[in-house]
């Protein structure tokens, strides 16, 4: 058994007795629609998303863009107001903050997120010291100077993000490689020693050498720190080897969750499979093509709202998916969104193993 199969065993026989960190419930999100000639507003960015985060697990949600996910992660920080739903942080339900408790909350940095792209979201012209620095001096909890002060929480966030304090203090952003601006917003976002992380794209600019460096330091902090993070990605295969637990999100929805091993090589949503055979090195095991699970040609149209989101793209949509299904509870900690969770797979004739077979439990 190797490491990383290892890690999911013992996260998935602990995860009955570990109370989540994040707890998120029925979540809804709407942007306000556009105004008469102005192309701004999407209407609903998330519908009814259910997601739970434990101490020290990496949680990857995937999904195409504007299916949700940054919305997931601006709602939990407080960045946008959920019009449904429930968020709950170390047993604490957000939503019931306000005023003074709220920016307690929020300046105390116990949640962080770290944006897709370090050139914007670092000011240019403040120094790689001042950057870091930034969120110690808005929790305030911490001496300027001295032993256990701020300086010295700016270097050693630094030093664990693999950064030599010495020769990066005084630099701006535009004197960093685009390797190095994305580990200072790392260390930016570790300054406060968060519970919490969202880090939201944090390899798609990057070439092979530094993504790699990136998600082996996700990986390491979450250890060191006991950091839960949760990774915001488009690449499935830059999940594969890091997370432990996946959420696919679809048109606002989450169409299926669970154990990352177990969702990216036997796939319980049509829309999941269709993510996986289009990204054939994520698995070795049983690969599909995209052409096989598109609809065939002449097959039945769906309107575009009013059914299953994933209906007009579903070789298997029938006459059930004129309501969109809500998350059913899977074998193996898994749920899916889909009328036939699990079971597609034999319809398109091909052998399935019995570790393909899912059995449904009851809620």
């Amino acid at each position: 058994m190797t490491t990383t199969q290892e890690r999911a065993v013992a996260l998935e026989e602990g995860r009955a007795t570990v109370a989540p960190l994040l707890e998120v419930s029925g979540l809804s999100v709407s942007y306000a629609p556009p105004r008469k000639g102005v192309g701004l507003g999407t209407g609903a960015a998330l519908t009814e998303a259910s997601l739970q985060v434990r101490p020290g697990e990496i949680v990857g949600i995937v999904g195409e863009t504007g299916s949700g996910k940054t919305t997931l992660a601006r709602a939990t920080v407080g960045l946008v107001r959920p019009a449904a739903g429930r968020i709950e942080f170390a047993g604490q339900d957000m939503g019931s903050l306000r005023g003074r408790a709220l920016r307690d909350f929020r300046r105390s940095g116990q949640v962080q997120l770290v944006f897709q792209d370090p050139l914007r979201s670092l000011d240019p012209d403040l120094t790689v010291a001042e950057l870091v620095r930034e969120p110690l001096d808005v929790a305030g909890t911490l001496p300027r100077t001295g032993p256990g002060g701020r300086q010295e929480r700016v270097a050693e966030s630094l030093r664990l993000v693999g950064l030599d304090p010495e020769t990066m203090l005084g630099r701006r952003p535009r004197e960093l490689s685009g390797g190095q601006r994305q580990r200072i917003s790392l260390a930016r976002a570790i300054s406060t020693r968060p519970k919490l992380l969202f880090c939201d794209e944090p390899v798609s600019a990057l070439d092979v050498s530094n993504r790699n460096l990136v998600l082996s330091l996700l990986d390491r902090l979450r250890t060191e720190l006991g950091l839960a993070v949760v990774i915001i990605a488009h690449d499935l295969s830059s999940l594969a080897g890091i997370a432990d637990r996946v959420a696919v999100f679809y048109r606002s929805r989450v169409v299926e969750q669970g154990p990352i091993q177990a969702v990216l090589e036997r796939p319980a949503h049509p829309y999941t499979g269709l993510l996986t055979a289009s990204a054939p090195s994520v698995t070795q095991v049983d690969r599909l093509r995209p052409d096989q699970l598109r609809p065939e040609p002449g097959a039945r149209e769906w309107p575009a709202h009013g059914v299953c989101v994933f209906a007009a793209r579903c070789r298997f949509a029938h006459d059930a998916c004129v309501e969109q299904p809500a998350p059913l509870r899977l074998a193996g900690d898994r749920e899916a969104a889909c009328h036939v969770a699990g079971a597609w797979r034999a319809q398109l004739g091909t052998q399935v193993g019995a570790d393909d077979r899912f059995h449904t439990e009851e809620s």
